[in-house]
């Protein structure tokens, strides 16, 4: 029995010791026990490799904006645990965690002693957040993030309205399979029988793979550059506006917060996944209140700028995908300044053709680690490095404090790498630029 917030939270971390463990027995087995509340909710599933976040978010606020309350599932965090479950963007209290977990802890005892072996921690999550949405804080819909791949993923075992899967590229490839297709193959085991599927994936053999599901399950399929397209892109200040248009309509001048071409297709999978709710008897979605979604749509650590004066921008790409994003938005829209980029990883990342990529861009590049089983050593990714104004830091907080102070008008500090790494970061660099201001 817990009686602290800190406790549950102990106690949900400490199953990370189990690490992944793919298939989805030990999540029936739990739902079973539960009274399957996974089947007493609307939901809609988004999977792929980079931007599942940001399409959650995009989906979530066009929901809100039409007045409808949105439940959601992410991970990781990254301001706070609680965030993973949310209500209409408001996490959920600490005494509701610990409502959950006294609920799923004799479950997960009892599960360690039968063949199946005790649930992840990641297993945890997503037993207590369908437990949340079915009984302890109903919405109109729920929209779950996949974790990992798909086809075995602890989300995989809902019905939903619809599917949604983003880009897809090389990463866990340890876990998910070494090429393309193989990934692909695994993203698309969300696919369900008649359930409309839209997709951004553009690799051709990996969409290939989606659309071989897609028929195998007949499924309607939606695809970006085929029944959906972008037009007249362009950046503003801070966010992208684009035109959306579709076999049978042309949405002009859709406008996002998000910085970064790549986020115009999430947007749009997004606006593509609404359009067909709006079709249903459930909900109703109009063209302006898809508009005013999108651009009130906001998704922390996402090439965010955190401070203006100086510049400091944060954006968890942790991946090949997501650094080549950053790698384009940055050159965009940046040519002019100086960019300083602080970067930090996970040991099991493709980290050779990250760092090679930042190593083109970044006129100064710096190396730190932080507080994670699985980080790489500051000095590891110095080694990878081939820049010829690099450093590396084991103390990440005092470089950030320092590297911080060297901005100028001429230049910008990026710091990126691992979401893990920025949810430590973002709330100190908050917390150091509101204490020592800085005047440029």
């Amino acid at each position: 029995m817990f009686n602290t917030y800190e406790e549950a939270l102990e106690w949900i971390h400490a199953r990370l010791r189990l690490g992944i463990k793919p298939g989805l027995k030990r999540m029936e087995w739990m739902m079973e026990k539960l009274g399957h509340p996974e089947t007493k909710m609307k939901t809609v599933h988004i999977g792929g490799t980079n931007g599942k976040g940001s399409t959650v978010t995009f989906l979530r606020s066009i929901l809100e904006a039409g007045g409808y309350t949105v439940g959601t599932f992410t991970s990781p965090y990254i301001e706070q645990f609680n965030e993973r479950i949310s209500v209409n963007g408001v996490p959920i209290r600490d005494e509701e965690i610990v409502e959950l977990t006294n609920i799923i802890r004799p479950l997960a005892d009892e599960l360690e002693a039968t063949e199946l072996g005790g649930p992840t921690e990641f297993e945890v999550i997503t037993a207590m957040s369908f437990y949340y949405f079915a009984n302890m804080n109903q919405t109109d819909i729920v929209l779950y993030e996949v974790g990992l791949g798909g086809r075995f993923d602890s989300t995989n075992i809902i019905r939903p309205l619809a599917s949604i899967i983003t880009n897809i590229g090389l990463d866990h490839t340890n876990i998910l399979g070494h090429t393309h297709e193989e990934i692909a193959f695994e993203k698309a085991g969300i696919i369900k029988e008649h359930t409309p599927i839209f997709t951004a994936v553009k690799y051709p053999g990996a969409l290939q793979v989606i659309e071989n599901q897609a028929d195998k399950m007949q499924a309607p399929i939606f695809r970006l550059n085929y029944e959906f397209n972008i037009e007249m892109h362009q950046s503003i200040a801070k966010g992208e506006i684009f035109t959306l248009t579709t076999i049978d309509a042309s949405h002009e001048g859709l406008e996002i917060r998000m910085m970064g071409q790549h986020q115009t297709e999430n947007a749009a999978l997004a606006v593509m996944a609404a359009r067909y709710l709006n079709q249903t008897d459930d909900y109703t979605l109009s063209f302006e209140t898809i508009e005013q979604g999108l651009k009130k749509a906001y998704w922390p650590g996402r090439l965010e700028i955190i401070s203006e004066h100086p510049l400091v921008i944060i954006d968890g790409a942790h991946n090949d995908e997501g650094i080549n994003a950053l790698v384009q938005a940055l050159t965009s829209r940046y040519e002019d300044k100086s960019i300083h980029i602080v970067f930090a990883a996970l040991k099991d990342k493709k980290l050779d053709q990250m760092i090679s990529q930042l190593d083109q861009i970044a006129d100064q590049i710096s190396f730190v680690e932080f507080d994670f089983p699985r980080a790489a050593a500051a000095v590891d990714l110095y080694t990878i490095s081939k820049s010829r104004n690099k450093t590396m830091a084991a103390d990440w907080k005092n470089y950030l404090k320092e590297a911080v102070q060297t901005v100028d008008t001429s230049s910008i500090l990026v710091v990126t790498g691992s979401l893990y790494f920025i949810s430590e970061a973002k709330p100190h660099l908050y917390e150091f630029l509101k204490n020592n201001p800085i005047a440029l």
